[in-house]
């Protein structure tokens, strides 16, 4: 499966409060908050801290499971390598394809609004130019690409500036909406039950548009080959950072219902929820202030996102699923250039062919939940591999049941009935775009596959062994020997993530 033949990424280039400020920004706080609220209350109003907190548990579960999958495997691909060896290559390489569109649709859905919130800072009216908005959103990706390209130490210096003060500006926010006078509606603990969801389909609509949100801390697993400590780093940083993004999402939902009420935030559509949020709370520029967390949100997210996108290439590209040249990587800076390249070749296409799409808000809420579909998809399958990946130890105590196997294999089913569920529900152009995307990988897994890649012939990954293996303890006959006090040498994996 893996080619470490020839120059690789940089290793030991971050360390755990690196990663965990990355994954914080993959989930980009502030520009999810403001892309997803309209949206997510149009389809269930008062129920969303409901959607963001069911969404949130089987999440959490996802996040254990990949943690445990880079514990015995260490792959710039994650899911692509995870999935590839534990299910079936097609399945991973769908999965890490998926990422790709996903990452790629991306550049356009958060580059598109970067653009627009910048010049609404000097002029509002600008806001509606999609043309405007076009042009400084390039503006911020090629920036952002820059960085990219210098490596990942310099990504992670500039996150550490960039999301510090969205994190603070946000923190402030909820301060002041904690004391704010004039309150639309009461705080109501139904908001966090299943009362005012429309039934299962209303449920699946606003779970789709929550697992967006959370989208992105995933970027931990694409960076383990340059991250210190990679097979436990990773899986902690990511646990850290959507638990402290789930706290923001729940405390923003609750002063939405408060504040402005679910028709009004509705209504607003697109952006203007943020803005309408922050003159409430804070008058006369409580917005505008709000609007700068967001730029400095999108371009924390831009940049994690591409750090991702091509990490997955590179891995791709490395095991010829995708032309060799994209996992090329570049003599000073020790980051895949080609793939880095190629992201912003076809992105900037995007850009353009979004001029023809409609107006902002309209790229964007399409662009959401295609984005939804591919996230619910890759993240489902990625559950189910950590189940059988640590199928032989699951039985060892209550512990790894639980941990290892229940609470992955209830966040996948749950990612997966998402998916399914959601189909019927989304418009067509969504729809089109998300199983388009899927559809579009069939080609280069066809294609590479007949052309012999080795990445279709993987060694099975198990746990039992890759970690016996990872800790130099003998292996013979398929299980690890007795330690010399006579313990198993499975009983300490529940305690491994």
């Amino acid at each position: 499966m893996r080619n470490f033949s020839g120059r690789g990424l940089r290793p030991d280039a971050l360390g755990t409060l690196d990663t965990t400020v990355m994954a914080v920004a993959g989930t980009a706080p502030a520009y999810s908050l403001a892309a997803t609220t309209a949206v997510l209350v149009g389809a269930v109003g008062l129920a969303a801290p409901a959607a963001l907190l069911y969404c949130a548990l089987p999440m959490l579960g996802i996040v254990v499971a990949y943690g445990r999958l880079g514990r015995i495997d260490v792959n710039a691909g994650a899911a692509y390598s995870w999935v590839g060896r534990t299910l079936h290559p097609c399945l991973g390489f769908l999965s890490g394809w998926a990422l790709v569109v996903s990452a790629t649709l991306f550049m356009v859905a958060g580059a598109l609004p970067a653009g627009a919130l910048t010049l609404a800072l000097y002029d509002p009216a600008l806001a509606d130019s999609t043309a405007l908005s076009t042009a400084v959103g390039a503006g911020w990706f090629l920036l952002v690409l820059l960085v990219v390209l210098g490596g990942a130490r310099l990504s992670a210096r500039a996150q550490l500036l960039v999301t510090g003060v969205e994190l603070l500006l946000l923190l402030l926010f909820l301060v002041g909406a904690v004391v704010h006078q004039g309150a639309a509606a009461a705080f109501d603990w139904s908001w966090f039950g299943f009362g005012h969801f429309d039934g299962a389909s209303g449920f699946a609509s606003g779970a789709l548009v929550a697992a967006f949100c959370y989208w992105g801390w995933d970027v931990t697993g694409n960076l383990s080959e340059e991250t210190r400590d990679s097979r436990r780093t990773p899986g902690c940083a990511a646990l850290l950072g959507v638990a402290l993004v789930f706290l923001l999402f729940e405390a923003y939902a609750v002063a939405v219902n408060v504040v402005l009420g679910s028709e009004r935030a509705a209504a607003s559509g697109g952006m203007g929820t943020l803005v309408l949020l922050g003159d409430a709370v804070w008058p006369g520029g409580g917005g505008r202030l709000l609007v700068v967390a967001v730029v400095l949100s999108t371009v924390a997210t831009l940049q994690t996102t591409l750090l991702q996108v091509t990490r997955s290439l590179f891995a791709m590209g490395r095991d010829r699923t995708v032309p060799a040249a994209l996992g090329a990587v570049h003599r000073r800076w020790n980051t895949p250039w080609m793939a880095v390249c190629t992201v912003g070749a076809v992105a900037l296409a995007l850009f353009v062919a979004a001029n023809a799409l409609g107006s902002v808000r309209d790229i964007l809420e399409s662009a959401v939940r295609a984005i939804g579909l591919q996230i619910a998809f890759y993240y489902g399958l990625a559950g189910v591999a950590a189940v059988v990946a640590y199928r032989r130890v699951l039985l060892s105590s209550v512990r790894e049941f639980l941990l290892g196997g229940v609470w992955p294999l209830a966040g996948a089913g749950f990612m997966l009935w998402v998916f399914f569920a959601s189909l019927a529900e989304l418009p067509a152009a969504s729809v089109a775009i998300g199983l388009g995307g899927l559809a579009a990988g069939l080609v280069p897994m066809t294609w590479y596959w007949r052309r012999g890649s080795s990445y279709y012939r993987p060694a099975k990954l198990d746990a039992v062994r890759a970690l016996a293996e990872t800790e130099g303890r003998p292996w013979e006959h398929g299980a690890p020997r007795q330690r010399r006090h006579g313990q198993d040498d499975t009983a300490p994996l529940a305690t491994d993530f």
